[in-house]
């Protein structure tokens, strides 16, 4: 029988609502899952046909700990999704590159941790003179981790955020806050070995004077995503596999998009590291993805 394990992190156990459906829809087909934390020292992480990434959520404090983890893993058995992957995708400096490809991205400007807070906020703020509010979130993060919304007349309060965060030694990442999200919400669409799986809307998480912090709460419903919006993931997709040379579709990964103010779908994020894939909001999902996965950790197997 082949056995794979399903990871998260000593701090994150119990918060994943997609772990213990997808053991069962694993058992339903013969596949041993192991729930297991990546920061586990007693774990033998070669024992497994697969190791598959799901909630290890402290990685953003803990990114180079966790890339080795990972490197390790690599050489022992099957990651899932692959290194190359987790690394490209674990810093949100992916979504220049995918802009660069020609996918429509959320505007995105970065600041490394040599520049000056307040002017490099002026320089983004001078070149996006339509947005009314913006945020500042770290370069690596997860769950909205550090991240805040600030209207323009906030210069100096999210000034203040850019420096923190940059004498941590953190990049940083300007957008536009696209007035949209707190209307329509934003699109989740999972994608499992490629194909179109389901969709959900998450509920804007923003609110003016107000950080997030790890995992914060999400308003999660069904969505049925417009056919825009299918286009825009796909594209995404399609880019990311071009960008990491990917000769298989990847067996899992979270589209994100939101709409600018022509109504147009955007990237917010390509989630291809650890996204929640929200199962309890579409019935056979789980099994869709058991089903994926028992193909890679069989032909895995030695």
């Amino acid at each position: 029988m082949s056995r794979i394990a399903l990871v998260t992190a000593i701090a994150a156990l119990g918060q994943d609502q997609d772990l213990l459906p997808l053991r069962q829809a694993c058992a339903d087909l013969g596949l041993a899952a192991d729930i297991r934390a990546w920061d586990d020292p007693s774990v033998a992480w070669g024992r497994y046909d697969a190791v598959l990434l799901r909630s290890p959520w402290d990685y953003t404090q803990r990114l180079d700990e966790f890339l080795d983890w990972c490197a390790r893993v690599d050489a022992a058995t099957r990651l899932l999704n692959p290194l190359a992957v987790v690394r490209w995708n674990s810093d949100k400096h992916y979504l220049a590159d995918l802009a660069a490809r020609g996918v429509p991205v959320v505007p995105s400007a970065f600041v490394e941790p040599d520049a000056e807070p307040l002017p490099a906020l002026q320089e983004f703020l001078a070149a996006h003179a339509e947005c009314e509010e913006f945020v500042v979130k770290p370069a690596v993060s997860a769950g909205s981790r550090d991240t805040q919304r600030y209207a323009r007349s906030q210069e100096f309060a999210a000034a203040n955020h850019v420096a923190r965060l940059l004498d941590d030694g953190r990049s940083v990442l300007l957008q536009p806050y696209l007035a949209s999200v707190d209307r329509d919400g934003e699109t989740a669409l999972i994608h499992v070995n490629g194909v179109f799986s389901h969709a959900i809307r998450k509920g804007a998480m923003l609110h003016r004077d107000e950080a997030l912090n790890l995992r914060a709460t999400e308003r999660i419903a069904a969505r049925e995503p417009g056919e825009d919006e299918l286009t825009a993931a796909l594209h995404a997709l399609s880019a990311a596999g071009a960008r990491l040379d990917l000769e298989d579709p990847l067996l899992y990964a979270r589209v994100d998009l939101i709409r600018d103010g022509d109504g147009r779908p955007r990237l917010l994020e390509l989630e291809l590291c650890e996204p929640s894939l929200f199962f309890e909001h579409a019935p056979g999902s789980a099994a869709r993805f058991a089903e994926a996965l028992a193909e890679l950790a069989v032909s895995a197997a030695p």
